[in-house]
């Protein structure tokens, strides 16, 4: 995996944001898993829809936002 070699989980694109933007919007819960353990960043901002829990929540995907939620409790 590209993490795995040193890419940058919290990387800028357009479209989306960043990884866990994008991996939000499709509703992809073992990526968005896997993108918080590998330390993405839940609050950045970017994209067409903000941040990775308004793109969760644009598509209906409660299961991503209640994932990203959690992982923002568990950071304070």
């Amino acid at each position: 995996m590209l993490l795995d070699k040193g890419a940058d989980v919290n990387a800028q694109g357009k479209e989306y944001g960043n990884a866990l933007q994008a991996a939000s919007e499709r509703g992809h819960d073992q990526v968005v898993r896997m993108l918080l353990d590998k330390g993405a960043n839940v609050n950045a901002q970017g994209g067409e829809y903000g941040n990775a829990l308004q793109a969760a929540s644009s598509r209906g995907h409660d299961q991503v936002v209640w994932q990203r939620s959690a992982s923002s409790v568990r950071k304070r």
